[in-house]
Order: C-alpha cells, then structure tokens, then sequence
C-alpha cells in the first residue's frame, strides 16, 4: 500500500511569528517531522504543502519533497487541516499519484517520533477505525473545571460533580496535536464523519506539546532535552 505523509505548514502563523521555520535548538521546527517521518521508513513519500517559497525552500532542505505550492484559499486562519489534505490528494491525482494510505503530520512537534507513527499506524491497520491519532489524560478532572466573571467570580462548569473527589471522577483525554493516520479512500467524508469512528492510543505528556505560545515553547525546551528518557 502506497504512504504518504502530509505536513502542512503555512506562514502565517500569529501568536509565534513564523513559528513552523522559527530555529528550535539550531534547526529550523519545520526539519523535525519531516527527519523522523524520513527515519521512520513508513512512507513513500513525504511532502509539505505551503503556499510560501521559503518554507518550501526549507523543506526540501530538510529532505521533504513540496511538489507544488497550496492554494492561498487554503492558507488563511479559517482554513481546515482536512481542506488541505483534500487539495493535497487532489493533486496527486491529477499527477495520477494515487496514496493508500497518509499520515497528516503537524509542523510543529519536535518531540514526535518514530515509535508513535507506527503506533497509530499499527492501530489503523486493525482496520476498526478511519482515523487514529494520539491523546494525552487531562492532568486534573475536567468535571471541577471553573470559567471566571468579569468581576473575578468563580463558576463551576458542572456544578454537580463538585462534591466527588478528583481520584474518582472519570478520566478525560484530548487530542496531542501531533499526527493523524486516515486511509485515502474514507478522505472525501467529512471530518466530523470521520471522527466517529476515530481510535485512540494514549500518549505521556512529556511526549508531546502544542505550541501556541512562548511559555509553550520553552516547555518543549524543556521536553526536549529529555525526549530520550520517554519510552514510546
């Protein structure tokens, strides 16, 4: 079956100018992915799609292929990550390049690795799921979650789980933000399609960061230097 990992990487990102090309410990952030979706041996092929010349430069640098650039429709804020793959797979078509199987890679993880590709590869392949990914426990119970007033007023979200402990409310998990495994042919679904019928593999924290502000990024300094400690 014919792999392809997508690895999509805009330039605009707002809250880390130019974060996807930002230099994390020397290198450019976009280089890790796409080094360990090259070690991993799992794919065919590994491209980026960006609508911006130096991101593709750097790319391919780092030894990804960028066949084409995306389309500007496709690179705005409100763009989907599906949207993207689509167009993707589109072009390949027209290449008459057909993929079995793709893995959409996020540009910004640098604690990813090659262990948990085949993870969530390993998982598709039971063929019960259309799309698998990894998640990371909540740290702390989100049935005591509190928003806060405009006067500093503290309201619980569910005001009847207060009284349970947090060692017996029921775990919850969310998305690591790193990688999603699909198989090509379910691609023209929609994704909230896709996500009811989504398997799961749990991940440590230290095995991953989502990278929206500079407190973020120095926690995956952080995480970095320690990336050899976690066992996948």
């Amino acid at each position: 079956m014919k792999t392809l990992a997508i690895i999509p990487a805009r330039r605009g990102s707002k809250r880390i100018p130019l974060k996807n090309i930002k230099l994390f410990y020397g290198r450019p952030m976009l280089s890790y992915p796409i080094v360990t979706a090259i070690q991993s041996k799992l794919f065919d092929e590994v491209m980026v799609s960006t609508e911006d010349i130096e991101i593709a430069d750097i790319a391919k640098r780092a030894g990804a292929q960028v066949p084409f650039l995306r389309n500007p429709g496709t690179a705005m804020d409100s763009s989907s990550t599906h949207e993207v793959l689509q167009e993707v797979l589109g072009h390949y078509k027209e290449q008459n390049k057909i993929f079995d199987i793709i893995c959409c890679i996020y540009p910004a993880t640098p604690l990813l690795t090659v262990e948990l590709l085949e993870k969530g590869l390993n998982l598709l392949h039971t063929e019960q799921f259309l799309i698998t990914f990894p998640v990371v426990k909540y740290a702390h119970g989100i049935q005591h979650a509190l928003t806060i007033t405009e006067n500093a007023l503290a309201q619980p979200y569910f005001p009847q789980d207060l009284p349970y402990r947090t060692q017996d409310l029921r775990c919850a998990f969310h998305d690591a933000g790193q990688f999603y495994w699909y198989f090509a042919k379910h691609m023209h679904l929609k994704e909230s399609q896709l996500m009811e019928t989504a398997g799961v593999f749990e991940v440590s924290p230290m095995q991953t960061q989502d990278i929206d502000t500079l407190d973020d990024w120095l926690l995956a300094e952080m995480k970095y230097e320690r990336k050899g400690m976690y066992a996948s």
